[in-house]
């Protein structure tokens, strides 16, 4: 099951684990009240899952990609994880499986604080549009991840600050709405 916890401050390693002491842990919940969605499926058997399958039915997946995140199999590794890190939206969600090994995912709560999703082997995540976050590994230093899209990969990230993008918008309005 996925875990996620509210960041501490530090700026030491990006791949550690970051808890705050004591540890203060974010819900599925929390994090489905910001448009953050959370799944766990057999990575063992993605490429025959009929719930996979179904999944990229509903959501009118299209199109997917593998990526392996590790200095051994992705070309200007040191470039890419610094710029997986750089705090930026994008214009449509963003959907990610681990396939194998692990990884963070930090999104900004409504009060503009970091949480830390930490993501393993099976756990599939949907960031909405407009949501501020970012990716690093953890310790391990390696992640095979299957990217989906609804249509063509749409690959540009907005680096912070990209709040005048309709997509931005219309996520604050669904973070207001989910308050009230």
């Amino acid at each position: 099951m996925v875990e996620a916890w509210y960041m501490d401050e530090s700026q030491e390693d990006q791949r550690a684990p970051h808890r705050q002491r004591p540890n203060l842990p974010v819900s599925l919940e929390q994090l489905r009240r910001l448009g953050v969605a959370y799944r766990r499926l057999d990575a063992d058997n993605y490429e025959t899952d009929p719930c996979l399958k179904e999944i990229r039915r509903a959501e009118n997946y299209s199109w997917m990609d593998i990526i392996t995140i590790h200095k051994d199999k992705l070309p200007n590794y040191e470039e890419k994880i610094k710029t997986f890190y750089e705090e930026h939206l994008h214009l449509d969600d963003e959907i990610r499986y681990i396939l194998d090994g692990s990884g963070y995912f930090d999104v900004r709560d409504k009060d503009d604080k970091w949480i830390r999703i930490s993501m393993e082997k099976g756990d599939m995540i949907t960031l909405p549009a407009g949501i501020y976050h970012r990716f690093t590994l953890d310790e391990n230093n390696y992640v095979k991840a299957m990217r989906l899209f609804v249509g063509e990969p749409v690959w540009t990230a907005y680096n912070r600050p990209a709040d005048d993008f309709p997509a931005r918008k219309q996520f604050m309005k669904f973070l207001a709405e989910e308050t009230q």
